[in-house]
């Protein structure tokens, strides 16, 4: 039995109960698609089902405002694929009638869509035999064949892509992509894979050459920068407070932040009284000053450390453009952010 045939018969035996995998619509792929993308299915099911249910077609993801896809994706992480989900959603009402390009090389023009996207659309909903890369294919491949190029080096996709064609029947792409995306996800995992239950096993390279944790080979990840965020919590006398759309680019943009203050290092309390004064944010005088947590929250992002600290700078009087409890829960925050004021505001 050869490899394909291996592992289509595979998943049809021991594939999840997936929403996404009922359906040729390309628009609710796309949905699944962009949202999967550095993220696990668990985590990214919830997310599927809110979106589809506040817009069941893309002409009401691309009439909604950007606020409302933002906040419906908070937690979700990595923000700018909603931003670009947004993005593409207007493309395709406005400029394709709602209709999706049914090829990669069309699909691959719209904002957003990246290679593995393209193809995987290009398949699942128009039987183009287009291979899917990710990180699981990229495994798969290179531990049954024993492929030993750096899968982060510059030529990797292209060979990587161009095995899996080769693998794949012209008639049987959707499935195969499918089918080899599912394998990595379920059987063959990056840690301590079971192998004593792979169907592949009798001709894999890595289960005969005991590579298994040697392969894929991947360089060194990139170092982390390590950011000091210092959030000012200003409360004045009705518990109304201060916030702001972070609109510079970068991580968060577009998202509601309180006022901050970086710094290159974490700093006491001392300092941060000091450099609020400079700041100057409102005339109202200060009642107090205290830090919500003993210790700085640690939010872990792809390349950076963000060391978190909420200071509670309470005020007298009222303060001027103030945002009451009720309606930051309406905005869309950094989940680290929204879980504070969900958890910590009193």
């Amino acid at each position: 039995m050869d490899f394909a045939t291996s592992i289509i018969r595979w998943y049809e035996q021991n594939k999840r109960d997936l929403p996404w995998r009922y359906t040729r619509n390309p628009y609710l792929i796309w949905l699944s698609e962009i949202m999967l993308q550095q993220t696990r299915v668990a985590q990214g099911l919830p997310y599927y089902k809110a979106f589809t249910e506040a817009f069941p077609t893309v002409f009401d993801l691309a009439q909604a405002h950007e606020e409302q896809v933002l906040k419906l994706w908070q937690g979700l992480g990595y923000y700018s694929r909603a931003r670009n989900l947004h993005q593409t959603a207007k493309e395709v009402a406005f400029q394709f009638d709602g209709r999706f390009p049914s090829t990669y090389k069309e699909l691959i023009q719209l904002k957003g869509i990246g290679e593995y996207t393209a193809a995987a659309i290009a398949s699942f909903s128009f039987d183009e035999p287009v291979p899917v890369v990710d990180g699981n294919v990229f495994r798969v491949l290179s531990r049954y064949f024993g492929i030993e190029t750096d899968i982060s080096s510059a030529g990797a996709k292209k060979e990587f892509a161009a095995l899996a064609k080769e693998l794949m029947s012209k008639h049987q792409a959707a499935i195969f992509n499918q089918s080899i995306m599912e394998f990595g996800a379920l059987q063959c995992v990056p840690k301590s894979p079971d192998c004593s239950i792979c169907p592949l096993s009798s001709s894999c390279f890595a289960i005969q050459k005991n590579k298994v944790n040697l392969l894929p080979v991947k360089s060194k990840k990139t170092k982390i920068i390590h950011r000091y965020f210092n959030y000012v919590v200003f409360l004045d006398q009705q518990h109304h407070t201060m916030v702001n759309k972070r609109v510079e680019k970068g991580i968060w943009h577009n998202l509601y932040e309180f006022p901050l203050i970086e710094t290159e290092t974490e700093i006491g309390l001392d300092d941060f009284v000091e450099l609020l004064r400079a700041n100057n944010w409102v005339e109202n005088p200060i009642i107090s000053v205290a830090e919500a947590h003993t210790k700085s929250i640690i939010h872990k992002l792809t390349h950076r450390h963000l060391h978190i600290k909420f200071i509670k700078v309470k005020v007298e009087g009222k303060l001027p453009e103030a945002t009451d409890y009720g309606s930051l829960l309406e905005l869309p925050f950094p989940i680290v952010i929204f879980n504070f004021i969900k958890n910590d505001w009193m």
